[in-house]
């Protein structure tokens, strides 16, 4: 059996882990990086790059680069490329793909198995939409965890007494806060809370927002509609968050920005540490309440967590850490990198779901994980109430049903509104789905016995089923939720995907064999050139007509068009002057 690996999905960087001889590993990319931007672009000549790769160009070509596609996924968002619309689940896949071909190269075997992370506020749409991204990148997902109890697993690896703590996860694009407790073989979820519309980019964005006024006071001009400086200015924002995170100014310094009445703009600038803090005292204000209303419903105070444990690389700024200092009475933990314990706590559930070679801390066979739904779960009753089936903090798996019954006399079909959120009235909530339960027998209002089952399961996503008590006959019911991929569009994704990596397969070889071609044909012509008083007039002739075989291949062989009949001419052209050469002169 193949090894599973662990993928912590990030906003701004990803990162893969897997369990070698007992022990979690990090799984280095192809640049040896141990996490890989979270970046995917497309050239003008079709090639999809990903990573580090995507990122270096991103300013000259910003329109066809896409970051932070975590903050639309299980939304209608789509991107169009070449008359192509991309889905977030189909960029999604195109960086898992990335990573799994990493973690492959790394192991020297095929990887098939994958356990996803994913933040807990995700509600299930969000979350099916990260398994269906799996899906198209060639991956079995067996499990989607959340990111605060996938660094709990990490940290309790090595810390495996009894204790309550505190997970602050502030990442690139999403801020979650999750109790947990750790005991014996069991860790278990109190509570958790979060802002899926909070993270590291918002930070970047009020630097951005402050250098664009900067420069309109310096230099008397706007940069919103010169994308390409305004993706520099993201860049040097975000490089200046994370100096600030140990120095007190960070010097910024952009030469050729944008160009002022026919003259260019050299932009620098110093931002300190309090400035920045200022900008950003509000953005740190609001995890306050995330962190005491997961407090409130795990029923405990901050005095009895054992440990703050921070993850997600925007803790590592300072007012982030006091807030958290002040809003527990604690010093965070920094035994586990923020950056990493996410994929090796990933990578511990995988090891432990196929019964692996996992060292565990409770001496045991395994741990049992004991996560929660982080959102309620309702429906919508008369006078558009939301009534609520589910608590948010549901320990998962998740079995609930109620019986509800027809408003109107004579009903024969009944239509149901799924909701996600905590508000008492259905239009202040998350629809997450519909459905139509037919063949209701015909009654006067209030008769009919409908028993309405929810399930969610281990990787918090939702089931509903329906069964009419007075026929007992069950009805199948469909969520019909535009934001969701269909099987026929997942299997179509699918299919795109194995063609672009057969594309992008074919470009690379054209690319090498036209390298060689080049390399060949300057030795063989050097040779030729040394040589030619002593070559025969038929091996010269015989020399000519290969390379100018091999030039005329090379010619009609552009990687960007290539198609495999190019492909063969130049390797069959290429084979040809190479034994030509090697008879006749000796290479």
């Amino acid at each position: 059996m193949g090894k599973t690996i662990g993928i912590d999905l990030g906003t701004t960087n990803s990162c893969a882990a897997v369990v070698e001889n007992g022990q979690p590993v990090i799984i280095p990319n192809e640049k040896g990086n141990r996490t890989t931007p979270s970046v995917v672009a497309f050239t003008r000549i079709g090639e999809q790059l990903t990573g580090e790769a995507a990122l270096r160009q991103a300013a000259v070509n910003s329109d066809r680069t896409i970051s932070s596609i975590k903050r639309h996924m299980g939304t209608n968002w789509s991107i169009n490329i070449d008359g192509k619309k991309y889905s977030p689940q189909e960029i999604s896949s195109i960086i898992l793909r990335k990573l799994k071909k990493d973690a492959e190269n790394y192991l020297g075997e095929p990887v098939t198995d994958a356990v996803i992370t994913v933040p807990a506020y995700f509600n299930d749409i969000q979350r099916q939409a990260t398994k269906d991204a799996g899906r198209i990148a060639g991956l079995n997902v067996k499990r989607i965890i959340n990111e605060p109890t996938s660094a709990a697993l990490a940290y309790g690896l090595n810390n495996g007494a009894a204790q309550k703590i505190l997970v602050y996860d502030l990442g690139g694009g999403t801020f979650d806060v999750s109790v947990i407790e750790i005991g014996g073989d069991v860790i278990e979820v109190l509570a958790t809370n979060g802002d899926n519309h909070l993270g590291g980019d918002d930070f970047d964005e009020r630097i951005v927002l402050h250098l664009q006024g900067v420069l309109r006071k310096q230099n008397g001009i706007d940069l919103k509609r010169d994308v390409a400086a305004m993706q520099r200015l993201r860049e040097a924002a975000e490089q200046c968050k994370k100096e600030l995170s140990s120095m007190e100014r960070a010097r910024i310094y952009l030469p050729y920005l944008s160009m002022n009445k026919g003259e260019p703009v050299n932009f620098e600038y110093t931002l300190t540490r309090t400035e920045f803090n200022e900008l950003t005292k509000d953005l740190v204000a609001r995890t306050e309440g995330p962190v005491r209303n997961a407090l409130n419903d795990a029923g405990i105070a901050a005095s009895e967590l054992g440990r703050v444990i921070l993850v997600g690389g925007s803790t590592r700024i300072p007012a982030v850490q006091e807030k958290v200092r002040a809003l527990t009475g604690k010093n965070p933990e920094r035994s586990i990198n923020p950056d990493e314990c996410v994929a090796q706590g990933a990578a511990m559930q995988g090891d432990i779901l196929t019964e692996g070679t996992l060292q565990l801390y409770n001496g045991g066979s395994g741990i049992l994980l004991l996560d929660v739904t982080p959102l309620s779960l309702s429906i919508e009753t008369i006078g558009g109430v939301a009534t609520r089936l589910v608590e948010r903090n549901s320990t998962l798996p998740v079995h609930y049903s109620q019986v509800f019954t027809t408003a109107a006399a004579f009903q024969r079909s009944v239509d149901i509104n799924v909701l996600q959120g905590e508000r008492p009235m259905a239009r202040d909530n998350r629809s997450i789905g519909r459905f139509r339960l037919n063949g209701i027998k015909a009654a006067p209002a209030g008769v009919p016995q409908i028993e309405v089952t929810f399930d969610i399961d281990v990787n918090g996503i939702l089931r509903v089923s329906a069964k009419d008590l007075d026929t007992g006959r069950a009805q199948s019911i469909t969520i019909d939720d535009n934001e969701r991929m269909s099987d026929a569009e997942i299997e179509q994704a699918i299919r795109d995907a194995r063609e672009y990596a057969e594309q992008d397969g074919m470009r690379r070889q054209a690319a090498e064999l036209n390298t060689q071609a080049g390399q060949l044909l300057n030795q063989v012509q050097s040779l030729m050139q040394e040589q030619k008083r002593s070559l025969g007039k038929e091996d010269r002739n015989f020399l000519k007509n290969d390379i100018a075989a091999l030039q005329k291949a090379v010619s009609r062989n552009n990687p960007a068009k290539t198609t495999p009949s190019n492909v063969e001419e130049v390797q069959r052209a290429l084979d040809n002057l190479k034994q030509s050469s090697s008879r006749i002169l000796g290479i």
